[in-house]
């Protein structure tokens, strides 16, 4: 199984770049209704115009807020650049760079931060498991 994400945004080709952007990824689609991020080959998030209804109908309300309990997890092997480009995007810190778990044994063991996108939608960025001992390479 591989999970397939897809989020409701205003501006598809304006999300497509800043995720982009953050996640080192490629388009796979194009286009201002819909887009498929890949990296590696391998998709990592699909984008939806909130107002496009294709074949399907409505995907969600707009005038709900976006993503309420919702978090856009992705792990990274590149962590600090990848943070680097989330404060070039000037993205919303919700949480900065953590360990998680805090302090003490067990848990993932790896760095984190909390951040907004452009439509509102919560989105994590952790290094691979392990990695916060500073004795994993990528």
């Amino acid at each position: 199984m591989r999970p397939q994400p897809l989020i409701c945004v205003r501006d598809v080709e304006a999300s497509s770049r800043w995720y982009q952007r953050l996640l080192g990824c490629q388009s796979d689609h194009g286009g201002t209704q819909y887009e498929r991020l890949v990296a590696h080959g391998r998709l990592v998030l699909q984008l939806h115009r909130w107002d496009v209804e294709h074949h399907h109908g409505p995907i969600g309300d707009p005038n709900l807020p976006p993503g309420n309990g919702v978090l856009l997890w992705f792990e990274v092997a590149d962590f600090d650049a990848a943070l680097a480009r989330a404060v070039e995007l000037q993205a919303k810190i919700v949480l900065p760079r953590h360990r998680n778990p805090p302090d003490g044994d067990g848990g993932p063991n790896h760095w984190e931060v909390w951040l907004r996108d452009p439509d509102g939608y919560t989105v994590v960025l952790a290094s691979p498991d392990g990695s916060a001992d500073g004795n994993w390479r990528p």
